[in-house]
């Protein structure tokens, strides 16, 4: 059996354009080379001729785009001898931290806002065998504290301020791309930390760059002065376009949200970290910030789940409610080639997932013929 080609994780595959050497020992899930998925139903229920494709990061292993930042993030605090790491989170993070800990053989420490995190990613912090902190704040106020405490203790912070982890992040461009064979005319995405919009940008910014010239100033690893820009593989970029939830939409309201508060517990973030780096990608790209309610979002995760099958976490479906918002209004055209990122697995959370659904497609019968036959009949209008 040839194992050569076995497919070994996104640094391995993408190297080249990654801050890694050939002696350093790589910390890998077999992240990244997630699906590219185009969407058939909802584009002919929408009556418009566009094109769509989500992109479902929540095949990872951890099952969030977080791991592509993390393998980058953990392989670079070990090779620079750290042996824990920190971050504050709102269940995705402290998820791929603690996995990536694991796999290391580092120690983890993750804050978490009481009572504000979804049970999947609590499970999973707590099962890969992070330090959990439930602190009685919210997110923000997990992040200023560890910030405090690595400047104290020998920590290294994995939060999306650790310039490696937009390094692993830009890579999900890089597939893109590669599948689609140019860049989207439009990438939407979910807003939060703000860190993931701005890696999708560096990484078509990469991609469709001359190596000596400008790459963006949105990149905080080498302002602007890029090292991995080559030969360009595209030879234009999307619009980014950015989705938050209406009660945690700093980007919207021009500044911190104090009380931020989403059923989208992913992007329930009142002071992002990235959000300097972020404004910039707006302004390069030409793209927009806009906002969604909690219901808009609720209905797009269900109507992406009963219609093409896709389940995705109640953030994630941010980015497809927006864009098919902006597609009914024209201000995203026909003939418009769109991706909108899928950032988490739905069954990271599924306590929101049945809440919303248990009246309408959960029944309880006797366990006899005639009453299963009856509510199929039923349910079928016969």
């Amino acid at each position: 059996m040839n194992v050569d080609n076995r497919y070994t994780g996104l640094i391995n595959r993408y190297r080249k354009h990654l801050p890694v050497s050939a002696d350093t020992r790589l910390i890998s899930l077999g992240e990244g080379n997630t699906p590219l998925i185009r969407l058939k139903n909802i584009p002919a229920l929408l009556g418009k001729n566009i094109d769509i494709y989500v992109k479902y990061e929540g095949l990872n292993p951890t099952g969030s785009f977080k791991d592509r930042g993390m393998t980058m993030a953990v392989t670079k605090a070990v090779e620079e001898g750290s042996k824990a790491i920190i971050c504050a989170s709102t269940g995705n993070t402290s998820a791929a931290a603690a996995a990536y800990a694991a796999r290391a053989g580092i120690k983890a420490f993750v804050l978490i806002p009481e009572g504000k995190i979804a049970m999947g990613k609590l499970a999973q912090a707590m099962m890969y065998g992070a330090i959990t902190l439930q602190i009685r704040g919210n997110f923000d106020d997990g992040m200023e504290l560890v910030k405090e405490v690595a400047a104290h203790a020998p920590v290294t912070i994995v939060n999306s301020v650790n310039p490696y982890r937009l390094q692993g992040q830009k890579t999900a461009a890089f597939e893109i791309v590669e599948e689609l064979g140019r860049a989207p005319d439009y990438h939407c995405l979910p807003v939060g930390n703000a860190g993931n919009i701005t890696a999708h940008w560096i990484g078509y910014c990469e991609y469709s760059t001359p190596l000596g010239e400008k790459v963006t100033d949105s990149c905080s690893f080498c302002n602007g002065d890029c090292q991995f820009a080559c030969s360009p593989v595209i030879s234009s970029r999307p619009k980014m376009v950015g989705y938050q939830a209406a009660g945690s939409a700093p980007f919207v309201r021009g500044g911190p949200v104090k009380n931020p508060e989403t059923v989208a517990t992913a992007i329930r973030i009142g002071n992002p970290q990235s959000y300097d780096q972020a404004l910039k990608v707006m302004n390069e790209s030409g793209g927009w910030f806009d906002e969604l309610s909690d219901q808009e979002i609720l209905d797009t995760q269900r109507l992406l789940a009963m219609s093409e099958g896709i389940f995705c976490e109640p953030a994630s479906a941010a980015s497809l409610g927006g864009a098919i918002r902006d597609i009914k209004s024209g201000k995203i055209p026909e003939g418009s080639v769109i991706v909108c990122t899928l950032t988490g697995n739905g069954l990271k959370d599924p306590d929101t997932a049945i809440g919303q659904c248990q009246s309408s497609v959960l029944k309880t019968i006797d366990a006899t013929l005639d009453q299963v036959r009856d509510s199929i009949l039923q349910s079928m209008g016969v």
